[in-house]
């Protein structure tokens, strides 16, 4: 579907997904032909990063449809997987909507990946401009093409400086305790022949001291309305270190992520994991046996520590409430959009 990776593909009928869980050591792809697998897939952070899982939840519809399930007991099924990427349920409504009205479900599922692409392509272009030539990047988790359709958000706009002729390189924090910062972005960035050095989360404030962080920029997985906004746990901090610093603080999310029926932060569900996801690394155990564990897999930013939102419309600036609202508004309008083109004949619609 494109040049740069993509953690999922979709061939004769069947869903692909590269197992984010091995990387970097094994690159192997799993299929799955039908929605109980997608769901255990996504659960399990086979695929993980919310534009990826929105994605891959639309293909979830389409095998699970083809198996002759009804399609509130699929989108129920997929819906039940992970609670804090608000791309799951945006992504499920949309093609709710479609199958409703009566269009190919297969047709929809590929234009939402391609929509996907497109969005990180234009989230890139934006950011880029942020980005000053010589700049050392702080990422953390992955925000990269593994967590997308393709392309990436915070990635993709390094990616996008890159192809601007800026000389970037990234500092990514390894991002404890599932370490996809330094499993995932390090695997990434070494792939395209970006320069990246893992440190490990608590390095962070000494080199903010050094002076050795231009910028920090990272993904999302749920943007409340006042521009709040959740990630993987851990980002609060590197936002907390940005201001205590004066180094611009960046998010970098489609407009698909912005949840208007969340007025703030305090809302937005954090999920909790496995206690052995902090307990082990892999079958290596780290902690005694029995110990209590708390593993939430998000925290919450607030607003106020964030110079701007990066976005496929552009770069939002605070107050972030009033763009947000409208860009939001947009977005819920396409998914509608999206069912009456599809009942008038006009499908797939262009730029949906």
């Amino acid at each position: 579907m494109n040049e740069y990776l993509s953690p999922l593909e979709w061939r004769a009928g069947r869903l692909h997904l590269l197992d984010q869980r091995l990387l970097p050591a094994v690159e192997t792809w799993l299929a799955y032909d039908d929605e109980a697998g997608v769901a255990a897939a996504i659960r399990d952070m086979v695929v993980r990063g919310a534009p990826a899982i929105g994605c891959v939840a639309a293909f979830g519809v389409v095998l699970g449809l083809r198996r002759g399930r009804p399609l509130d007991e699929v989108v129920a099924t997929l819906r039940a997987t992970r609670p804090t990427a608000v791309n799951l349920f945006w992504a499920l409504e949309r093609m709710r909507r479609v199958v409703l009205a009566g269009a190919d479900p297969e047709a929809e599922a590929l234009a939402i990946w391609q929509d996907d692409i497109d969005r990180c392509r234009r989230i890139g272009r934006a950011g880029a401009a942020l980005i000053p030539d010589g700049a050392t990047v702080l990422t953390h988790c992955n925000a990269g093409a593994l967590a997308t359709g393709g392309y990436g958000t915070a990635l993709g706009v390094v990616r996008a400086a890159r192809a601007a002729g800026k000389r970037v390189q990234v500092l990514a924090d390894e991002t404890r305790p599932v370490l996809q910062g330094a499993r995932l972005t390090a695997w990434e960035l070494q792939r395209d022949g970006i320069p990246v050095t893992v440190i490990t989360d608590s390095m962070a404030a000494h080199f903010f001291a050094q002076g050795a962080i231009t910028c920090a920029v990272v993904g999302a997985d749920r943007i409340a309305r006042n521009g709040d906004f959740a990630n993987k746990i851990g980002t609060y901090g590197v936002a907390v270190l940005c201001h205590a610093h004066g180094v611009p603080f960046y998010c970098a999310a489609p407009l698909s992520t912005v949840d208007l029926g969340t007025p703030d932060g305090t809302g937005i569900p954090i999920e909790e994991r496995a206690p052995a996801e902090v307990t082990h690394v892999r079958e290596i155990q780290l902690c005694p046996a029995g110990i209590s564990v708390r593993n939430p897999a998000f925290d919450v930013t607030p607003a106020r520590l964030v110079a701007a939102i990066i976005t496929e419309e552009g770069v939002v600036r605070p107050p972030f409430g009033p763009a947000l609202a409208a860009a939001g508004a947009a977005v819920g309008a396409a998914v509608g959009a999206a069912a009456a083109a599809a009942a008038s004949g006009d499908y797939p619609p262009k730029n949906a």
